[in-house]
């Protein structure tokens, strides 16, 4: 248990598993093996991207950035419980606590608005073709890039700094499965209005308005699509916006879900489920999606699998 004075805790318990006996035996694998999946898979994918000429465009581009942001959050929150599954023990540090969220909410934060610059790609390439080169050109896409990675880096600093303001009053036991800001809020002794209010306002510049930016972005994507003659067309330039909608379902649908809650709460084991389906799954679901549903994607990759078979040969026959 954790170990405090009348105000400060340094040490949190988190009940997110404590509905399961026996978790660390049960879960274990199942964690590692999507841990170990969405590192491999966004590696092979970020790989590509770096190997293959076929994938140097800026859709590619900011694919590259996205597999990495998926490593990224996965390990924020993965790893730590791994290890607690390891010791029998669901704790963290108050400073790895900190940690945790500070690079959570960085990351998932750097998502939310990358999506929105992916779907502004597709309006881009297919409502703006002649136009695209410009628009999209390679300093225009490396500044976009790093401005959705400084912009969750700074906005998750505010957060972080206002929830170290927060007092707990000895209460260390969060009912949840890693650190976040809800669980925190709910648990703190002083006044979180600020907390709550700074949350408010983050949620609809950094969830809500990439989501409605990436929304409008579509409409006016079907609206061009539906204008193309051809069954062929409309096929093929559909093709090329299928896998990045499929994410953004994913990804915004369990943010909806995990941000969203009835003001009563969820039950432990459905805000457990919950915060699995949003910070976890969708990793380790993004290669997947781009890998089965991408053409160039899965050329890349038997290109480079037929390769290394090929010099496998070679050197055997040496």
């Amino acid at each position: 248990m954790g170990v405090w004075n009348e105000t400060e805790v340094v040490e949190f318990v988190f009940l997110g598993f404590s509905g399961i006996p026996n978790s660390h035996l049960y879960l274990f694998l199942p964690f590692l093996t999507i841990y170990l999946v969405t590192v491999l898979g966004n590696l092979m994918i970020f790989t590509l991207i770096q190997l293959d000429s076929s994938l140097q465009s800026p859709m590619y581009y900011f694919l590259s950035h996205l597999s990495c942001l998926d490593i990224c959050i996965s390990s924020a929150t993965v790893p730590k419980i791994l290890v607690n599954f390891l010791y029998q023990r669901q704790t963290i540090t108050y400073s790895q606590c900190m940690a945790q969220m500070f690079f959570l909410m960085s990351f998932t934060e750097t998502k939310c608005a990358l999506l929105g610059i992916m779907a502004y790609d597709r309006y881009a390439a297919i409502c703006k073709p002649l136009h695209y080169s410009h628009l999209m050109n390679p300093k225009v896409c490396t500044i976009l890039a790093f401005t959705t990675w400084a912009w969750g880096l700074l906005n998750a600093a505010v957060h972080t700094a206002l929830s170290s303001k927060l007092h707990f009053c000895g209460v260390n036991q969060i009912h949840h499965i890693f650190c976040d800001i809800p669980p925190l809020m709910k648990i703190s002794c002083n006044d979180a209005h600020i907390n709550q209010l700074a949350t408010h306002i983050a949620s609809l510049f950094v969830g809500v308005a990439p989501f409605l930016f990436t929304i409008i972005s579509y409409v006016f994507i079907l609206c061009s699509i539906l204008k193309i003659d051809s069954t062929t067309g409309k096929r093929k330039a559909f093709s090329t916006c299928a896998s990045h909608l499929t994410v953004v379902i994913v990804y915004f649908g369990n943010g909806l879900l995990n941000y969203n809650r009835p003001s009563a709460g969820y039950s432990l084991e459905t805000d457990t489920l919950v915060s699995t389906m949003h910070c976890i799954i969708p990793p380790m679901l993004n290669p997947l999606i781009y890998s089965l549903r991408n053409k160039e994607v899965k050329g890349a990759l038997k290109k480079i699998l037929e390769s290394q078979r090929k010099g496998y040969i070679l050197s055997r026959k040496q």
